[in-house]
């Protein structure tokens, strides 16, 4: 086991804490803490062990994340189809 993927699952178990506090802002400056600190740590993942482990991280951490991830397709779905308000 690599040490970037101990490190993930560190991430992995660091974002459910996380999410079990209660916070005043509905987690969202945690969330882009773990965003900030997990890209780095996805990329370095995705060198050393391949990219079939890290998108099973991925999928791991978009759960934890399902809130961020689900404004960002909004988003980009948004930029491809055009305005739907």
């Amino acid at each position: 086991m690599t040490i970037s993927l101990i490190l993930a699952f560190a991430w992995l178990i660091l974002a459910n804490v996380l999410a079990m506090i209660p916070s005043n802002d509905d987690h969202w400056r945690r969330a882009y803490f773990l965003i900030a600190v997990g890209l780095p740590l996805w990329l370095w993942l995705l060198m050393q062990n391949g990219i079939v482990v890290a998108l099973l991280v991925l999928a791991a951490a978009a759960s934890v994340l399902r809130w961020p991830v689900r404004y960002l397709l909004r988003w980009v779905r948004r930029q491809v189809v055009g305005d739907q308000t």
